[in-house]
C-alpha cells in the first residue's frame, strides 16, 4: 500500500534535514552567535564589505552601534 513508502521516506528527510541544521549551529558557535550571511548579488557583498569596515574588526559579524561609528 502507499503507506509503506512512510518510514522510507521520514528516513531519507531526517538525513536531508540533519546536515542543514547541524552546520547552522556549528557557524552559529564559530561566528559569535550570528548565522554566516551568503552573498548572492553584489548589493549584498557590497553591504558586507562595508559592515567589514565598520566594525574596525575586518569581520561582518561582529557589528558596531551607530553611537559607536566616529
Amino acid at each position: 500500500m502507499w503507506f509503506e513508502i512512510l518510514p522510507g521516506m521520514s528516513v531519507m528527510g531526517a538525513c536531508l534535514l540533519i546536515p542543514r541544521v547541524a552546520t547552522a549551529h556549528i557557524h552559529k558557535f564559530t561566528n559569535g552567535v550570528k548565522e554566516k550571511r551568503v552573498a548572492y548579488c553584489s548589493y549584498q557583498w557590497t553591504l558586507m564589505e562595508r559592515e567589514r569596515q565598520v566594525s574596525g574588526t575586518h569581520r561582518y559579524y561582529v557589528s558596531k552601534d551607530l553611537e559607536n561609528i566616529d
